[in-house]
């Protein structure tokens, strides 16, 4: 990857101007653009979350696995599990964290929490993670996360 600067008083100082030039857009791009997305997301390791009775605030760090079952979405944490009603794709544009990682359409989990990956059926793999919890990596995803591992 390549960048630099160019200087144009015609844009604002408090409000810069990005721009990601590639021949194609790659899941590459997409994770730049996602970066810049998150850059100057106001969390500061917090994510407020919504649950059928009050107003959490959850430190993104002790987030597990984020996963939707049926049009609940679950977040299993190092302290429990939390049930609220919101969709994967928003809380995962709401964490604004690379190390959240998609693995299946209903499912995202946090790299620091993952402690080893095993072969399953038809291609997809088995993530364990912390506190003994279990999650299906599907083959769609399989390639993007071991890119994420650098593998």
């Amino acid at each position: 990857m390549h960048h630099k600067f160019e200087q144009n008083a015609a844009i604002d100082p408090a409000d810069p101007l990005v721009v990601v030039q590639a021949a194609t857009q790659s899941p590459e791009t997409t994770a730049i653009l996602d970066y810049l997305d998150s850059y100057q997301a106001p969390h500061a390791g917090l994510i407020p979350v919504k649950t059928p009775d009050r107003l959490l605030l959850v430190k993104t760090a002790t987030i597990i696995l984020a996963d939707i079952q049926q049009e609940t979405l679950l977040l299993y944490t190092t302290t429990g599990t939390i049930t609220t009603h919101e969709t994967l794709r928003n809380f995962v544009r709401r964490l604004g964290d690379a190390n959240f990682v998609q693995v299946s359409k209903h499912g995202v989990l946090n790299l620091n929490h993952l402690q080893s990956l095993e072969d399953s059926f038809s291609g997809n793999l088995t993530a364990i993670l912390s506190e003994q919890i279990k999650t299906v990596v599907s083959r769609k995803y399989v390639k993007d996360l071991m890119g994420q591992l650098g593998l």
